[in-house]
């Protein structure tokens, strides 16, 4: 049993496809892909954590392809979660929704993460090691920005601040959810 991460998988998004270079020529190609690359790699055990913005769907179709993925579920709210969440149908998919979370993780990983759907540059106890997960920059300019604050603020408390964006479209999480581990070996932190 492994714990995973990702964010903005989009399902149903057809601007996320452009938006990202997403590698898909239409919104049924990337849904069913996505699906095929995330039961690739989990576990029905696994527990996922989604870090937002999971669908574009309406709630039937979005209940649908939930219900296919692999894995218990955990959905840490995004941007455009509101609406799909209402739903008891989605609802009934995840062990919890939350707007936030604070887990622990193995010791050489700072021993606690703080997931979120936003990135947070002064995250609980950053200067003891601990570890964020976040999506909502996608692979834009403003992760280019979110990648200076952890370069700054390495410097500052003189050790890795370990940020890490796990939006499905990065290449180091390639459309499945990773563990922290994985995260942790592409990312260097």
């Amino acid at each position: 049993m492994e714990t995973r991460f990702i964010s903005d998988v989009h399902f149903g998004h057809a601007n996320a496809i452009k938006y990202d270079s997403r590698p898909f020529g239409t919104v049924e190609e990337m849904d069913g892909r996505m699906v095929e690359l995330w039961n690739g790699f989990v576990d029905r055990r696994d527990l996922v954590y989604i870090l937002g913005d999971l669908s574009w769907h309406d709630a039937q179709k979005t209940a649908t392809l939930v219900g296919r993925l692999n894995g218990r579920k955990v959905l840490v709210l995004g941007n455009h979660d509101d609406k799909i969440v209402k739903s008891q149908e989605v609802a009934g998919l995840f062990e919890s929704i939350v707007p936030y979370a604070e887990i622990s993780v193995p010791n050489g990983l700072g021993k606690m993460a703080v997931l979120s759907h936003y990135p947070i540059p002064f995250y609980n106890k950053v200067h003891y090691g601990s570890a964020h997960l976040y999506g909502h920059v996608h692979n834009s300019k403003e992760a280019d920005v979110v990648e200076e604050w952890r370069g700054r603020l390495s410097q500052m408390y003189s050790r890795p601040v370990r940020m890490a964006n796990v939006g499905c479209m990065m290449d180091y999480i390639g459309y499945i959810p990773r563990t922290i581990e994985e995260v942790a070996e592409a990312r260097v932190f």
